[in-house]
């Protein structure tokens, strides 16, 4: 069952299209990237999730709910880690965990899920004191409390060192381990290639991508970087690069002070080497570079993150 299934939903704010028959499918149990630029429609959609926005049109189901009709039980399942989370100044970091506790009416221990967020020696303190990436591990620890089958994450690893987002990483990983489906909203590409499952980019209030990183990269004809050494790099006449350049599926290729570098299609990186070797040229050593979901990202948005 899907814990998400959005369809064709319409949100416009007076003159302003925020989504425009927007479908999306997110499974149990899977971690979900959701990518665009500024403006497309990301926060609106959390929104709508979470019964804080009424569609104009469509339907909005969450973990087998009416997001509309039925928000509370999606809020009991449901932790959210919203973007520029505030905290209450004379509360402590044990405080804001109880009081999550309490309104989802379980009886988690706080200093156990500050612990796991790494504030355990922060339990006591006052959140008025808190640096940014302590307020954002807290903000998770709150989201955590109650083992929600749905977490919504929007751009968790805000304020975070490398530290904090590698070990927020770890925490998404053991939740989808748990079962849990995440819902992970991120402008930092690196940390969504790191974790997710799926990816889906959106674009002027609609889904243009989604599929897994592996797919997005065929359905959008981004090319492999095919780095080739040779032995005798000066060697390589006019004549080698042209037969490269001839093999079907090379888009390009440039001479580099160690050999060759060839964007082409991922299948036919033998037959660029097979066509050097035939062209006389040694070859010592290669490497292969993928489209990163940067790449991709600006392939589907038509811009950059």
């Amino acid at each position: 069952m899907a814990a998400i299934e959005m369809s064709d939903v319409g949100k416009r704010f007076g003159s302003v299209t925020a989504l425009d028959g927007l479908d999306l499918t997110v499974e149990e149990g899977e971690v979900f990237g959701f990518l665009g630029p500024n403006g497309a429609g990301k926060s609106t959609t959390i929104n709508v999730l979470l019964d804080f926005v009424r569609p104009d049109t469509g339907r909005v189901e969450v973990l087998g709910h009416d997001a509309a009709a039925e928000s509370v039980p999606i809020r009991e399942r449901t932790g959210v880690l919203p973007e520029g989370f505030d905290t209450y100044d004379r509360l402590t970091a044990r405080e804001h965990v109880a009081f999550a506790a309490e309104s989802k009416d379980v009886d988690d221990d706080p200093a156990a899920v500050l612990e796991r967020v790494g504030l355990a020696d922060a339990v006591d303190r006052r959140a008025g004191g808190f640096s940014k990436g302590m307020t954002q591990r807290l903000a998770l620890a709150m989201a955590l409390v109650g083992e929600p089958d749905l977490l919504i994450l929007d751009e968790p690893s805000t304020g975070l060192d490398p530290n904090g987002a590698r070990e927020m990483r770890d925490i998404v990983r053991a939740e989808r381990d748990r079962g849990a489906t995440v819902f992970f909203s991120s402008h930092v590409l690196g940390q969504v290639e790191a974790v997710c499952d799926r990816v889906g980019i959106l674009r002027d209030g609609g889904l243009v991508a989604e599929d897994s990183i592996e797919g997005l990269r065929a359905k959008s004809g981004s090319d492999t970087t095919l780095e080739i050494r040779v032995e005798d790099p000066d060697g390589l006449d006019e004549s080698v690069v042209e037969a490269v350049e001839a093999v079907d599926g090379v888009s390009e290729v440039r001479v580099a002070s160690t050999g060759l570098t060839v964007a082409c299609e991922g299948d036919v990186k033998m037959a660029v080497l097979d066509t050097l070797e035939s062209a006389g040229a040694t070859v010592e050593d290669f490497s292969t570079r993928e489209a990163s979901l940067d790449d991709l990202f600006a392939a589907y948005t038509g811009g950059s993150a």
